[in-house]
């Protein structure tokens, strides 16, 4: 009966490790995949895939069937487009206006730092030579006088000759000129990218941003001897860094009169007469108000600084040596320091530079009306929005101003708004 028990157990227990093992088959048996064979990507040799392969240890390769070549690094690959080479040419001029920006805006914090450093040092300078000369007016003979004078006199000397030089780079304007370079840089990328984005570039796109390129960097040069601006002309005259001629307009695909109409030409020229009679006028006026203090300031600086020193030589041979140089030293300092830390030549900056940009909007919208070919303008809806925003202006305000223009033209009054809300 055991027996029996026993080979029950173990033919049961047979049975199931068979059928364990079956599962066990069923589950690892994996079917048979089939080669699927892949296209060969583009290659510049069959040599080189060869190479590749022998380098992964596939030491048996079979021949493949067909090749196509690369083209090589040094050939031009927009040799056959003109539309490619202007796009590849316009990449080159982004390229460099990227370091212009960067140039303009390093050189930009230099000078200002120029401003800040010079100050200081000339403030300073003209504040220890006045005290020494006070000093030795005070009492004392001798070579303790003597020392006093001296070293007060070369002080103020040498205040002068920095104020002097000082003054005629005018730092603060000079600041101002390469933040302005920097903003107009950024400004002419972005076209450049606006361009390459939503149009076909062509040879007339490729000389326009070269011919803006070159307009900029002659308003705006970096070295300081023998290209920088006059900052003392004898008339006060608006910043151009656009190029003489702007002939080239971009041609709208807009059937019909593209979006120009009568109305749309008179309300451009009444915004060009508000432009002409109130902002250009006014940012004029202003700097050349403001070039003349400027010009009184420069002059007035090292020309106090002169007298203390001259002053300071004499103290200790009367009583009006000594109060000539420490009030023409005071004097000195204030004067320099309401010029420069005042910053009135970046002012005289910003007003040249307001100037020319009014100047530039009443070129753009002149060009336009004087083309006759309406076909050839810019497409006349997209000139409005453009014109209203460089105005800070909705294009219902910038109606609005037009009509306010004309109301006052026939009625014989001046208009009391100015055309730009911006500044």
């Amino acid at each position: 009966m055991a027996s029996l028990q026993a080979s029950n157990l173990l033919s049961s227990s047979s049975s199931r490790a068979s059928s364990s093992s079956k599962r066990i088959n069923a589950a690892i048996s994996v079917p048979k995949l089939l080669r699927i064979r892949f296209p060969v990507p583009k290659t510049p040799s069959a040599n080189l895939v060869e190479d590749l392969l022998l380098r992964n240890g596939f030491t048996n390769t079979k021949q493949i069937e067909k090749i196509v070549t690369l083209p090589r690094i040094d050939e031009e690959p927009f040799a056959n487009s003109s539309t490619s080479k202007a796009t590849a040419k316009l990449y080159a001029i982004l390229e460099a206006v990227a370091d212009r920006v960067e140039m303009h805006k390093n050189v930009g914090e230099q000078r200002d730092n120029w401003n800040k450093l010079l100050l200081n040092s000339i403030n300073m300078i003209t504040l220890t030579a006045t005290t020494m000369a006070g000093v030795a007016a005070t009492g004392g003979a001798g070579a303790p006088l003597l020392a006093l004078k001296l070293s007060s006199t070369f002080l103020f000397t040498a205040a002068m000759g920095m104020s002097f030089i000082m003054n005629k780079i005018q730092p603060s304007q000079l600041a101002e000129e390469q933040r302005n370079a920097t903003k107009l840089f950024r400004q002419l990328y972005s076209q450049i990218q606006t361009t390459l984005a939503l149009y076909d570039p062509t040879e007339l796109d490729v000389k326009d941003a070269m011919d803006k390129v070159l307009a900029l960097d002659k308003a705006y040069p970096l070295p300081l001897l023998g290209k920088m601006i006059e900052k003392f002309p004898a008339k006060f005259e608006p910043t151009f860094w656009w190029p003489k001629s702007q002939d080239f307009q971009r041609k709208s695909k807009r059937p019909g009169k593209n979006g120009w109409s009568e109305e749309l030409e008179v309300e451009m020229r009444e915004i060009i007469e508000v432009i002409k009679r109130k902002d250009t006028e006014d940012y004029m006026r202003l700097g050349n108000l403001a070039l003349k203090i400027n010009k009184i300031l420069a002059i007035s600086g090292p020309l106090l600084t002169g007298i203390a020193a001259a002053g300071s030589a004499f103290v200790g041979n009367g009583s009006w040596a000594a109060i000539v140089a420490v009030a023409a030293g005071a004097l000195a300092t204030t004067v320099n320091t309401f010029e420069h830390s005042g910053q009135v030549g970046m002012v005289v900056e910003m007003y040249r530079n307001c100037a020319g940009f009014f100047s530039l909007v009443e070129e753009s919208i002149e060009s336009s009306l004087e083309e006759t070919d309406i076909d050839r303008r810019e497409d006349g809806e997209m000139f409005e929005l453009k014109v209203a925003l460089q105005l800070g202006r909705s294009m219902s305000e910038l109606r609005d101003l037009a009509q306010k223009s004309t109301y006052s033209r026939i009625e014989g009054t001046t208009i009391d708004e100015f055309a730009s809300k911006l500044f």
